[in-house]
């Protein structure tokens, strides 16, 4: 499976904004999927992440409440909902996919290009 990022963009604090990443392939269902995103100067880390069928998911402390991560098998799509966007959410955002235990972010072999989100003040 590859991966195709897209969604992105320039948001006030508080305002919201929507990632999608879309999967070639006819195995996407068998995958978990993750969001990970790396500020300058940090190291990279798993925001959000879905098991493979949709029915569990994770969300780190930091975006809790705030984020929102689904998937469409029909179409083969991820999506992130990110609301009440804060500065601190500024970072390169990525979709990536695994085979293994989705929660484990040393799993993720497969990897989309990253789609900038910056949050102004």
């Amino acid at each position: 499976v590859q991966l195709q990022a897209s969604g992105g963009g320039l948001v006030q604090t508080g305002g919201s904004l929507r990632l999608s990443c879309e999967a070639s392939g006819r195995t996407f269902s068998r995958y978990g999927l993750g969001w990970f995103r790396q500020a300058p100067g940090k190291e990279h880390e798993l925001v959000v992440a879905i098991n493979w069928s949709g029915d569990s998911t994770y969300y780190a402390d930091s975006v809790k409440g705030r984020f929102t991560i689904s998937r469409d098998n029909a179409k083969n799509t991820v999506y992130l909902q990110m609301n009440s966007l804060k500065p601190e959410d500024t970072a390169v955002y990525y979709c990536a996919a695994t085979l293994l235990y989705y929660r484990n972010p040393d799993r993720y072999d497969i990897w989309g290009q990253g789609t900038q989100v910056t949050v102004s003040s």
